[in-house]
């Protein structure tokens, strides 16, 4: 994707005019085979008739272990509530319940890079989806999902159309729906900085942080939210410009500036860490680099094997070092780089 980019600034056009999706179905990792299976299968009868009580009381142990990005333990416990919330019937609770999970296995499925079953995820999630929030919730994560696969053109479109939804009348608006709105704008400005839309992509971000000091502090996950919201939030993605914009030392300057601020206080910070690792090997700094991945291996081992970006780092540090440590090697393997 990144060399893609570079192209495209060189050619002047749009970087998903140099892309072409292969149309390949790949074989599921073992690992998330049964959490695929719950997403795309009818469920069997369960042995006990399943309930909104019962389902309801699945959801902490769920969202902890999600926040946590604790994937496998996750997808242990959404297989059963999957095949629950599937015949609770039509009513606005569990249509609720149901886009809840849904878009938590897309998140998963996202993140293990099972983008088939993400986006059938996504899209019965969207289907099940009672209000507007839920499903500006639902289209923020899928619209990522469509980064990843370099659907840029879909991402920009997608996500476009529903911050125009869901734009709110600023005096009248809540909290959430500034919330919605602005991960909305967010989307908007990843997927068309990636597309070489950089003029769209800077008005969506100024937009989005007018929204974030609107909403004047960073708000916790909500219900309908799988992510944080607020000013911290937004200087991390904005930091994100740096990697796709050939400028790490914008990157490593936020960083710096935010340095105070620890992994409670956003969604975003492991994958601001990550940005930070990819900036000092952009800079050749690779022992720094090195350092930032063993942080996050520390804090969210888990999440950390599922990312193409750690792999990328570490396969860099192997290739310019001389000498490689015990640690090093031991990241290295961890993140799947042969040595």
């Amino acid at each position: 994707m990144e060399t893609a980019h570079r192209l495209a600034r060189s050619l002047r056009v749009a970087t998903s005019s140099l892309l072409r999706r292969e149309e390949v179905v790949k074989p599921v990792a073992e690992p998330w085979r049964p959490l695929q299976e719950a997403v795309e299968h009818p469920p069997g009868q369960p042995d006990e008739e399943p309930s909104i009580d019962g389902a309801r009381s699945s959801l902490p142990a769920l969202r902890s272990a999600f926040f946590k990005n604790h994937l496998q333990e996750v997808s242990a416990l959404l297989v059963p509530l999957l095949r629950d919330v599937d015949v609770l019937g039509d009513g606005e609770e569990a249509r609720a319940l149901r886009a809840h999970a849904l878009q938590i296995a897309g998140s998963v499925l996202t993140q293990a890079s099972q983008f088939g079953a993400a986006e059938t995820a996504l899209s019965r999630a969207a289907d099940a989806a009672p209000d507007r929030l839920r499903a500006a919730s639902v289209r923020t994560t899928w619209t990522w999902l469509l980064v990843r696969q370099g659907r840029l053109a879909e991402a920009r479109e997608m996500a476009t159309r529903w911050a125009d939804e869901v734009e709110p009348r600023i005096s009248r608006a809540t909290t959430e729906e500034l919330a919605a709105w602005g991960w909305l704008l967010l989307q908007v400005s990843a997927a068309s900085l990636r597309d070489n839309r950089a003029g769209e992509a800077q008005d969506a971000m100024r937009l989005a942080r007018s929204v974030a000091v609107m909403t004047g502090k960073e708000l916790p996950r909500g219900d309908s939210r799988l992510a944080t919201w607020g000013p911290v939030t937004v200087a991390y993605k904005n930091a994100e410009r740096g990697i796709v914009l050939d400028r790490p030392d914008e990157v490593l300057k936020v960083a710096d500036q935010l340095k105070a601020v620890g992994p409670a206080a956003s969604t975003e910070f492991h994958r601001h860490r990550m940005d930070v690792a990819r900036a000092h090997v952009m800079m050749r700094q690779y022992g720094e680099a090195v350092d930032v991945l063993s942080e996050v291996r520390a804090q969210a081992p888990e999440w950390l094997a599922e990312q193409r970006s750690a792999r990328d780092v570490m396969a860099e540090v192997v290739q310019h070092r001389r000498t490689l440590t015990p640690g090093m090697r031991e990241l290295a393997d961890e993140v799947g780089v042969p040595m």
